[in-house]
């Protein structure tokens, strides 16, 4: 890939850029921060179920932090380009380089998880069963490619759809973003019909059908090697490696944090996986011993050795870009940056066997991806049934039941496909409070007038 063709200022919706005292990529930042979408992600459910009487992440703090490691990442490697490859930039390449490659990366790290429903995974999962169990009644009113999205459905390709799309009555393109901040959270560029386990770029998928026509215009914005044109496979963007990065270190690191708050992980399992990846990454363990012994305070102590460790983490993922910096520019590498570094670290590998083992299987973890799951199931099975009658057999409970979806998420023109997926917008978009309260209220466990 040309290192002076796969960014580019060129956003959604087609509007004519302006003269503004932000760079193109700081206006993607700001506007992600004003979204209702990033907004939401205040009351989604991280890892633990929200709230608590100890306060731990959800999707919105996550995001957060996954930004501010990723513009760290995107600002040493903007530098490292910048020098190690000036003599194939132009001169505004440098630029975008030096000054912004970490502004796109924070701006995409802020956003990847926009499309990601209520309840974890579990809502995800909710989604693509309720299609994959009512696969006979549901399955004839779609093609290969529309059915595919459906039972695949997984918040990256969700995301892109929710930063996009035009919703009705709203302008077109979405939030608007640059193709060179949406380039950078579709780690699986691939059509669902293309998913493949075992192959980085096709584990899951990137897009929705409804989205092609957009996503083709990043990728050829962008400049995205082409692997197949039918279905379309893309390989990655090279900023997406960053981005996966920032996220794989919070994730691995701060739920592990937060389960030590919340008392699931006792203060010495905690410290000593901690200081295990530490002192196999410091030169300097007597002088991280000496501070620790210092803080009294146990949670001090965690947040002190986190901090150490996702320092360390930083460092390691920038050594391993430039590592493998050429592979990753030719579209060849096959493993994530954490992911080859995990299979070299032990401490890297008792942290993630440890966390699955407390913390992701953890009694009030499992109960929440139940009661979500069950959830999110039931408010589909309620509005999609009603959204696919034709007017002759739709009845008065199915008027009722659609008079709840927004306007904006009602297609009464489109396909089927389009009126299902803006079922599953609302649906996906809710908060964890505002699916339970609506479900409640529809199944009549709560009745009564609220506001």
């Amino acid at each position: 890939m040309n290192l002076n063709q796969i960014f580019t200022s060129q956003r959604t919706g087609n509007n004519p850029n302006t003269v503004a005292s932000r760079t193109d990529f700081q206006r993607d930042f700001d506007r992600i921060i004003f979204s209702s979408a990033f907004r939401r992600l205040q009351n989604k459910t991280q890892v633990f179920p929200l709230p608590g009487s100890v306060f731990v992440h959800n999707r919105l703090t996550h995001s957060l932090e996954v930004s501010s490691v990723g513009r760290s990442l995107g600002s040493v490697i903007g530098e490292y380009i910048a020098e190690n490859h000036k003599s194939d930039l132009t001169e505004e390449s440098k630029n975008f380089y030096q000054h912004n490659l970490g502004n796109v990366i924070a701006a995409a790290c802020l956003c990847h998880d926009v499309g990601n429903p209520a309840f974890g995974h579990s809502g995800e999962d909710a989604i693509a069963s309720y299609f994959d169990r009512n696969e006979n009644d549901l399955k004839p009113k779609f093609n290969e490619k529309e059915w595919a999205d459906l039972v695949n459905f997984e918040g990256n390709a969700n995301a892109i759809r929710v930063l996009a799309q035009q919703q009705q009555g709203k302008d077109a393109g979405g939030t608007q973003l640059t193709f060179a901040t949406l380039a950078s959270i579709a780690k699986y560029p691939c059509e669902a019909i293309a998913k493949k386990k075992g192959i980085i770029h096709r584990k899951k998928f990137g897009f929705f059908q409804n989205e092609k026509d957009i996503f083709l215009e990043i990728a050829k914005g962008t400049n995205l090697i082409s692997e197949s044109e039918d279905p379309h496979i893309f390989k990655r963007h090279p900023f997406v490696w960053l981005v996966e990065a920032a996220d794989d270190i919070c994730y691995n690191i701060i739920d592990m944090e937060d389960a030590h708050r919340l008392g699931i992980v006792s203060t010495a399992d905690c410290q000593n996986l901690f200081f295990e990846l530490v002192k196999s990454e410091t030169d300097d363990v007597d002088r991280v011993k000496r501070k620790l012994d210092s803080i009294g305070n146990d949670n001090e102590k965690i947040s002190y050795l986190r901090a150490k460790v996702i320092n360390a983490l930083i460092n390691k993922s920038i050594s391993m870009y430039k590592q493998n910096f050429d592979k990753i520019l030719e579209g060849n590498l096959d493993k994530a940056l954490l992911d080859m570094y995990k299979s070299e670290n032990k401490a890297l590998q008792d942290i993630e066997s440890f966390s699955v083992e407390k913390i992701y299987n953890h009694k009030a973890v499992v109960e929440i991806e139940n009661a979500g799951y069950n959830v999110m199931y039931e408010l589909l099975d309620h509005f999609i049934p009603s959204i696919l009658k034709s007017e002759d057999k739709i009845k008065s409970y199915d008027t009722k039941a659609l008079k709840l979806i927004p306007k904006q998420f009602i297609y009464e023109e489109g396909s089927d496909y389009q009126k299902v997926l803006g079922v599953v917008d609302f649906v996906s978009g809710m908060t964890d409070n505002y699916a339970t309260d609506l479900y409640r209220k529809i199944k009549g466990i709560d009745i009564g007038m609220t506001m």
